[in-house]
């Protein structure tokens, strides 16, 4: 069987032929004490080590190394196709005072890359864009569970867009080649990862698709796998698309990335560094771990027992424990303790014991079993004024969701290289999440949108997009607020979303529910690879998924999945888990489903008051000036005055959008005015009437056929059977007579078609010639 990769080596021969002769020419040159030498002919000899992965549908990724940034810890450059992308890794050596891995990826699109230039008013990079955040979540999530426990050292991982060709979103490589930076590194990381980006085009599973493929695919599926076909991140959007199919896209995902991590585990084997060692910077001796568990195990097994605690009490409970435990152990030693090293063994035991209750007990902290959901509430159509509201409540996570309906010109524009690399110019659709601090009884400074707050709205816009009508007229706006948090507000969004959508009266394909799914998992003597035992929460609580394994979030409606987020937080997850998680998943939203129904289960008919109203008028092209005034000074004036905005479909076609039936109403009445006319003569085909100039210019002279007519154009070339260059040649001034031909109007200006020359026979043009010469 052929490997699935390629190893590229030095220029002619094998590696171990390479290797020998460089070997006999650095003892050449050290003999003559010409090593500077020696380094000139390596360098010059040596290629860039790289490695090819063919994908199944034909694509090659390619990996190299040893060209770029040699001063990180790591650095390596993916292409497929014209994309490539450069990423480093750069790790300090001396640990944080943190309790988390302190990494930070910071992917940014570069539009020198895809030969661009921003159009900001500096006309450079600024701050991240929306999409630059949820590429920087994306990759952090493939690469932050396989960091080992203990490693508190800051760690940062920069991606740097060298070419983008449009057609392979360099989002995906970038996960790749930040796994080959930090596999070559010296950094102590237990890789490597491959990635994938999985599409399903007519019924058929497309790897890594392009940018086309991608449009026309009802699955949109990121895949990051490691070693044992362990699952790590899964991120998707799908178009509704069935369970089966949606599994079978995850096994042929994690399949292909077996390949990658094989081809990364060979370019680690001859161009790796050595991992280096590090200690962590709590270390709790044995004495005190076994202190801290004689002093708080037995309590907090009784909190996390006591099924009558909510978030707040348990919390409550669970820190008065905490400090009794730190304020004894302060006494108990003879040398003094570091109260941050008993926080640590407290912390320990804490999630030791929550978890064991688990496999105890069956039952959770709350007294649910494994399977069954929080208690849940939906309102709808809360205040007078919005469009469309809704208020789900699931348990102690509270949601207020609000649809407002503006005009097509509000859609969200995109920036270029998003354009470039999505093929999507504006989004007539946005969900805006927000997460105040009292929604976990905190204070906390109120300003721009964090990172957080930007993925969670994105995923349950993943999730209620597919079923919003897409010829919707109006540019939609779904903003959630969540009023209370305990565990899965992105999910809560979801389901308040769609109530709130159906409120609003936007026609949606059926209602979409989410609810995510917890994880605790137990590994047999610390054995990461193979996982003894495990349990599945269904609906988890805040505490559950801190002290779980997994927040496995998963949305869509009855009959399919719409959208999924998988934070593993365990090095890999095995498919069978995966498999069972987007069961328990999918029978959980059907009954979140049937219980929002009970409360709105279609698309509000009855229209509100407040409603926008769009329509289409056509007018008459001789008539299109005066609607649109001078300088467009009555669109403005109906803008204004109204509300209503005015936007040209077609030549004699126009939108016009008002944000109520009263504001149309009252703009109707303005267009009336703009179009109003006293009556006007009917003017006869071929029939001639006496015109009188109005105003003389240069290409022609301004005529009227009778008192209240707008003056209308008598071309220079109609004015005399001669060529005419300006109107005074012929000695017509302002206030002269003259005899025109009426041809009708022209079919799509509108003007007035006249002519003076038809009037003038050849006859009496050649006898004017004749005088003409005769007086020369």
């Amino acid at each position: 069987m052929a490997a699935p990769y390629r190893l590229k080596l030095w220029r002619g021969c094998s590696f171990a032929e390479n290797t020998t002769s460089l070997f006999n020419e650095y003892l050449l040159k050290y003999i003559t004490g010409n090593l500077r030498q020696v380094k000139r002919f390596s360098d010059s000899n040596k290629r860039i080590p790289q490695v090819e992965v063919p994908f199944s549908n034909g694509k090659i990724l390619s990996l190299s190394t040893g060209k770029y940034a040699r001063f990180a810890d790591g650095c390596a450059v993916a292409e497929v196709g014209d994309t490539s992308v450069m990423v480093t890794t750069v790790s300090k050596t001396k640990p944080s005072p943190s309790s988390f891995i302190p990494l930070v990826v910071d992917y940014r699109q570069k539009a020198a890359a895809a030969g661009r230039i921003p159009t900001n008013f500096l006309r450079r990079e600024l701050g991240p864009t929306e999409k630059e955040i949820l590429t920087s979540r994306l990759i952090d999530r493939s690469l932050r569970p396989l960091f080992p426990d203990g490693y508190n050292c800051e760690t940062q991982v920069m991606c740097n867009l060298l070419a983008v060709d449009g057609v392979n979103d360099p989002d995906v490589i970038s996960i790749n080649a930040a796994s080959a930076a930090l596999t070559l590194s010296d950094i102590p990381w237990n890789g490597p990862v491959g990635a994938v980006r999985v599409g399903f085009c007519n019924n058929e599973v497309v790897i890594n698709p392009t940018r086309r493929e991608q449009s026309e695919s009802i699955l949109n599926l990121v895949v990051s796998a490691t070693r044992h076909n362990l699952v790590v991140m899964l991120e998707a959007a799908a178009d509704n698309i069935l369970q089966q199919d949606f599994l079978k896209a995850i096994k042929t995902g994690v399949k292909e990335c077996q390949n990658i991590i094989q081809a990364i585990q060979q370019l680690q084997k001859h161009y790796g560094k050595a991992k280096r060692e590090f200690e962590p910077l709590l270390i709790p001796s044995a004495a005190v771990m076994e202190a801290v568990r004689s002093f708080s195990e037995i309590r907090l097994r009784e909190i996390f027992r006591d099924h009558a605690h909510d978030k707040l009490s348990r919390d409550m409970a669970v820190s008065a424990v905490r400090t009794d435990v730190v304020d004894k152990l302060k006494h108990s030693f003879d040398e003094a303790v570091d109260v941050n090293i008993v926080t640590e063994c407290f912390n320990r035991v804490s999630k030791e014991t929550f978890r064991s209750l688990v496999f105890e007990d069956n039952i959770r902290c709350d007294g649910r079993s494994m399977e069954e959901l929080r208690k849940i509430s939906c309102q709808v159509d809360l205040y007078k004024p919005l469009h469309g509201s809704s208020l789900f409540q699931r348990g102690q996570t509270q949601v207020f969701c609000t649809v407002a309906l503006d005009s097509p010109e509000s859609a969200m524009k995109m920036d270029p290289v998003t354009m470039l690399t999505s093929g999507l110019k504006e989004k007539n659709f946005f969900l805006h999440y927000e997460f105040p601090p009292y929604a976990t009884k905190e204070v906390g400074r109120i300003g721009p949108v964090g990172r957080r707050e930007l993925g969670h709205g994105a995923l349950a816009e993943k999730g209620l997009r597919p079923v919003v009508s897409s010829d919707f007229p109006f540019t939609i706006r779904l903003t959630s607020e969540v009023l209370e948090s305990n565990g899965s507000s992105s999910m809560a969004t979801v389901c308040g979303g769609s109530l709130a959508l159906m409120d609003a009266g936007v026609p949606i394909s059926s209602p979409a529910a989410g609810v995510a799914i917890g994880l605790i998992s137990r590994y047999a003597h610390n054995d990461t690879k193979h996982m003894e035992d495990y349990k599945l929460l269904t609906d988890i609580l805040g505490i559950e998924d801190y002290m779980g394994d997994m927040d496995f979030k998963l949305a869509g409606t009855k009959k399919g999945i719409t959208a999924l987020q998988a934070d593993i937080k365990i090095p890999g997850l095995p498919l069978r888990v995966v498999m069972e998680a987007i069961q328990e998943a999918t029978d959980a939203k059907s009954k979140i489903i049937d219980i929002m129904n009970e409360t709105l289960n279609r698309t509000r008919k009855q229209k509100k008051e407040n409603w926008p109203i769009s329509e289409k008028v056509e007018v008459p092209p001789q008539k299109r000036a005066k609607f649109l005034g001078l300088g467009g000074s009555n669109l403005k004036r109906l803008m204004v005055e109204t509300g209503v905005q005015v936007t040209q479909i077609e030549d004699s076609m126009f939108s016009i959008f008002a944000p109520n039936q009263t504001a149309m109403n009252e703009a109707k009445e303005l267009i009336d005015q703009f179009l109003i006319t006293e009556r006007e003569p009917e003017l006869e085909f071929g029939a001639i009437y006496t015109a009188k100039i109005a105003e003389v210019r240069d290409i022609g002279v301004m005529v009227t056929l009778y008192p209240t007519m707008n003056p209308a154009l008598l071309h220079n070339s109609q004015l005399d059977q001669r060529k005419v260059n300006h109107p005074s040649a012929l000695g017509l001034e302002v206030g002269d007579e003259i005899q025109v031909k009426y041809f009708g109007r022209d079919p799509v200006s509108g003007l007035m078609r006249l002519s003076r020359k038809v009037l003038q026979g050849p006859a009496s043009a050649v006898l004017r010639n004749l005088n003409d010469k005769c007086s020369s």
